[in-house]
């Protein structure tokens, strides 16, 4: 890592060594690693580990620990820049990942879980406030659109590889999760060199950030961590218990919501800078209770295979449009609290994560139709909140009731 440098004077530097670039760079990196993770959990867990729903449920409430712990990102940036921070969790990101085939076993597997976690969710919750920080409020819905479609780019190469070597060269899981995390480790490690840190303009407050009108931030966050964490855990998992999708069946489903992704991410950008933050996110959860709904039907009527499926991708779809809430903080915040407020909203995003997996791993065993109703139902109040959401949110008019609110108001 070279010496620092001011982000005002970026434009001086040669293209690929702008931040902007770097940002690109690092959402074509991180899906490689946890992409392939993730495409190939369900089948490892099962054919490997002979996990049943109670230990995928404790998998992925370890997973979520550290989701839940990101506030303590607040006091590293204290002794290490976010810019490096954020590189280096996506080195552990693929150290973790390239050992995960290795180990199929339980404690293996949660052990490296945690790891792998710890790397994913510190560089998000970084990698949020730089974007923040760094991308202009007038241009941030598009290049957000952008940036997503870049991930989404990746992912789907990672995707397309495995669908065509898997059975082809009969890869093992440990060859596949090896090469993928050394390409994460590897490119985080260049970075890391290759680019000097840049300064924001506006130096960070370093601890816990709490504020009253940030209240309906918060409160949207914890939701979307509640009802994303039952499609994140039990989607896929349904697509391989329930209909026997294979390795390579189930990354092509992926295949096709990054192929969705790519194309209407950038249009969901444009479609935030058109039609504002509050109408893009009742859109988004008035969809989530038709999907999760539907998700209900496939058990209760028995609907077949290719129904889950499109559901399946319309659901990811949907969260895509989730780049709302980043674009709503960055409206209403003070700029030196973006990477604390980000830490905190990453701990409270996930306080309903680390809780729920082991409780809807015991509801699934009983009744998967009754865990895809609990995510219509959380998806309805996400709904609720957004209609607090002001059609023009700025500091001062954070919410609908902003202008009840005395103006000293925190």
């Amino acid at each position: 890592m070279t010496q620092s440098y001011p982000l005002e004077r970026a434009a001086d530097l040669p293209l690929w060594r702008r931040p902007m670039t770097l940002l690109f760079v690092m959402a074509a990196l991180m899906p490689v690693a946890f992409a392939t993770w993730s495409a190939l959990l369900n089948n490892f867990v099962i054919e490997a580990a002979h996990f049943d729903g109670q230990d995928i449920g404790w998998l992925h409430f370890v997973r979520e620990i550290p989701g839940f712990l990101a506030i303590g990102v607040i006091a590293i940036i204290i002794f290490i820049r976010e810019q490096v921070v954020g590189l280096v969790s996506l080195v552990l990101l693929g150290v973790a990942t390239a050992l995960t085939g290795f180990f199929p076993s339980l404690g293996g597997i949660l052990t490296l879980t945690m790891l792998s976690s710890i790397g994913f969710h510190y560089y998000e919750t970084v990698n949020q406030s730089l974007q923040l920080q760094w991308l202009p409020k007038e241009r941030a819905p598009q290049i957000l659109g952008r940036l997503l479609a870049v991930g989404s780019a990746a992912t789907g190469v990672a995707y397309v590889l495995i669908v065509m070597t898997w059975k082809a060269f009969d890869l093992s899981y440990s060859s596949v999760y090896m090469v993928a995390g050394g390409v994460t480790a590897a490119g985080a490690l260049f970075c890391l060199i290759a680019y000097p840190v840049f300064e924001s303009p506006h130096p960070q407050v370093k601890k816990m950030v709490l504020k009253r009108r940030y209240w309906l931030y918060y409160a949207l966050q914890f939701m979307a961590g509640a009802r994303r964490q039952i499609f994140v855990v039990f989607a896929g998992f349904m697509m391989v218990e329930k209909f026997g999708y294979e390795v390579h069946e189930l990354t092509s489903l992926y295949l096709l919501n990054l192929a969705a992704n790519m194309v209407l991410a950038p249009v969901f950008g444009h479609a935030v800078a058109r039609f504002g933050e509050r109408r893009t996110l009742m859109f988004e959860y008035a969809g989530l209770i038709g999907v999760f709904l539907a998700y209900g039907g496939v058990y209760y009527f028995g609907w077949g295979v290719l129904v889950a499926a499109a559901l399946y991708v319309i659901d990811h779809m949907f969260f895509a449009l989730a780049l709302a809430l980043k674009t709503y903080f960055q409206k209403i915040a003070d700029p030196q609290d973006i990477a604390p407020t980000a830490a905190v909203a990453f701990t409270i995003n996930h306080i309903a994560a680390v809780g729920l997996p082991p409780v809807l791993g015991f509801m699934w065993m009983i009744s998967p139709v009754s865990v895809f109703v609990m995510a219509a139902a959380m998806a309805g109040g996400s709904f609720v909140l957004a209609l607090l959401i002001p059609r023009h949110p700025e500091k001062g008019n954070e919410t609908v009731f902003a202008k009840f609110r005395p103006a000293a108001a925190e």
